[in-house]
């Protein structure tokens, strides 16, 4: 069953890691995708064109998401060559750890710019568009963190808490037009960014985890399967988490 056929999707930072994962699970299920990175590399054509074996329309550009005007650039591209954006993941991240005493202001605004600001300067640009079509459905890529906080990682958890907010307010200012926005708030996934973290630290965290294990990108993808969907056309203004109820 093809859940989002005909719908056109756009998502930021999606060559590899989660965002990869949404892009194929969403062409698995018959939508259109386009997406974006910092640069489209190897591993970026290699996801355009697995993205393409579904046989659906994919498009890839070199973005950075935390340019208010490349985002709108990169939006009224996407527009010009679909006709539409039905669904919005903001997916691009990264992360900047330390502690508190020892983060520096630049390791604080390349965070919170590169995962809130992005977000903002996406919805946005898309806002119009999803107005004009009193149509849409907007997906931001939050945290566990962004609702629990952790330990070393101010910036990153303060941006995806951001994020949270983001599409509570968006969701209310924009539920009128026909436009939902949510949250999905991953725990621990495996990925490349988790691979980072110190073999100790991993099983440390896994140990606290209910279900005894981390989490794949597929999962994830799932429920932005759902929340992309028509199956969630009464959900709007609320974060799922996806922690094998690792927060509850």
């Amino acid at each position: 069953m093809q859940l989002l056929r005909n719908k056109k999707v756009l998502i930021t930072g999606a060559a590899r890691g989660i965002g990869k994962a949404v892009a194929l699970a969403m062409a698995e299920h018959g939508a259109d995708v386009a997406f974006t990175d910092l640069e489209i590399d190897e591993k970026a054509k290699e996801t355009l064109k697995e993205i393409e074996a579904f046989g659906v329309k994919a498009l890839a550009y070199a973005s950075n998401a935390a340019s208010f005007d490349q985002a709108h650039k990169v939006v009224k591209e996407v527009i010009r060559e679909f006709g539409r954006i039905d669904v919005l993941v903001n997916n691009a991240g990264i992360t900047r750890d330390t502690l508190m005493l020892r983060m520096t202001e630049q390791q604080w605004d390349l965070v919170v710019n590169v995962n809130l600001k992005s977000a903002f300067n996406y919805i946005h640009a898309v806002t119009p568009f999803m107005m004009k079509q009193k149509a849409g459905s907007i997906i931001n890529m939050s945290s566990v963190v962004g609702l629990s906080g952790n330990a070393g990682q101010a910036n990153y958890a303060t941006s995806k808490a951001g994020m949270v907010a983001l599409v509570k307010s968006v969701a209310k200012e924009l539920g009128p037009r026909g436009i939902r926005a949510n949250a999905i708030a991953p725990g621990f996934i495996v990925s490349e960014m988790t691979d980072q973290i110190p073999e100790a630290a991993r099983k440390a965290w896994i140990d606290t985890i209910p279900l005894r294990r981390g989490g794949t990108p597929g999962e994830v993808a799932n429920v932005c399967v759902f929340l992309g969907s028509d199956l969630s056309s009464y959900v709007s203004g609320q974060v799922i988490p996806v922690c094998g109820a690792m927060h509850t």
